[in-house]
């Protein structure tokens, strides 16, 4: 499929500047990437409202009087498509789903990313998915979620490659010409520190919003 960029979004957000976070950008043992990220603490946000947002990504919100898919939301720049390419065994958007995300770092399609990965962890402590191929992990992004007594420390981990002999000859210099480069790295410690400060912008409010809903169920029920 061939993706484009979709209609601007700005709303008038001063988003996060990588000065704003520690990054580290490393090249392990046999040569996949590391990126690393402390990010500046995501103020009035909890890690319990960042497990549910992991969890309801799909579907709209209403945003300054408009309806948007939450996906574009949460970055108004880079973000083009995500979906729930496979459910957990439970049928929801856990352990053993898949998220599928298409994303396009800096708004450049140059950088675009559509990737399909695997959840293997996501609780009110963080997140982690990983790719497979051929049993071989090649990917894996974590995210952990503290909390402080303003909001939440979040920090977070991308290995691109694999750190095995297969991996330096084989796999990793096909990943990194032709899936995710040097360049992207870098554009993606930008992007991902954009994208979780963003969370102070619309998430508690969108939080409360459910737990009001959510409250009138019970009451009717």
């Amino acid at each position: 499929m061939k993706w484009r960029l979709p209609d601007s979004r700005d709303f008038g957000w001063k988003m996060k500047s990588v000065d704003s976070a520690h990054t580290k950008f490393s090249i392990l043992p046999y040569s996949s990437y590391e990126l690393c990220i402390q990010h500046d603490t995501i103020r009035n946000v909890t890690p319990v409202m960042l497990e549910w947002w992991f969890k309801n990504i799909k579907g709209t919100m209403d945003y300054q009087g408009k309806t948007y898919s939450k996906y574009l939301v949460w970055h108004p720049i880079d973000h083009i498509h995500w979906e729930l390419a496979r459910t957990s065994p439970n049928g929801s958007a856990g352990i053993g789903a898949q998220f599928r995300i298409v994303e396009a770092f800096g708004g450049d399609l140059n950088q675009l990313v559509d990737s399909t990965e695997e959840v293997v962890k996501l609780d009110f402590t963080g997140l982690k998915l990983i790719r497979k191929i051929l049993g071989i992990e090649v990917f894996s992004l974590e995210h952990q979620f503290i909390p402080v007594s303003n909001g939440t420390r979040y920090i977070s981990r991308m290995q691109v490659g694999a750190e095995s002999f297969i991996g330096k000859y084989f796999i990793n210099p096909l990943l990194h010409t032709q899936v995710f480069t040097k360049q992207m790295g870098t554009s993606w410690l930008k992007h991902n520190v954009e994208e979780v400060g963003n969370f102070e912008f619309f998430l508690p409010k969108l939080y409360a919003s459910y737990l009001s809903v959510s409250e009138l169920e019970k009451s009717i029920a």
